[in-house]
């Protein structure tokens, strides 16, 4: 339980910091690139987890995190582009 609040506090942090490292108009605003931010968390340390880094129930690292977010937030923006220009 802790290991998901954890993730979930850290995802915040690392949302807020994905938008600041990669600027420009997001769809969504400031509340979904925090929640892209909480994904991004759960996606590295799932994959973190797949790759052996990290160990079962471990969360993920923070610069994992922010790259996992970055990740997602790029993904979001290159859909809701295609979405919004159709």
């Amino acid at each position: 339980m802790m290991e998901f609040l954890w993730t979930l506090i850290i995802g915040l942090v690392v949302g807020v910091i994905a938008k600041f490292l990669t600027p420009g108009r997001d769809p969504g605003g400031c509340i979904i690139t925090m929640l892209l931010g909480i994904a991004g968390a759960f996606v590295a340390g799932f994959l973190g987890r797949q790759l052996g880094w990290y160990a079962p129930n471990e969360p993920a690292g923070f610069i994992a995190s922010v790259v996992g977010a970055i990740l997602i937030l790029l993904v979001f923006r290159l859909f809701a582009g295609k979405k919004s220009s159709s």
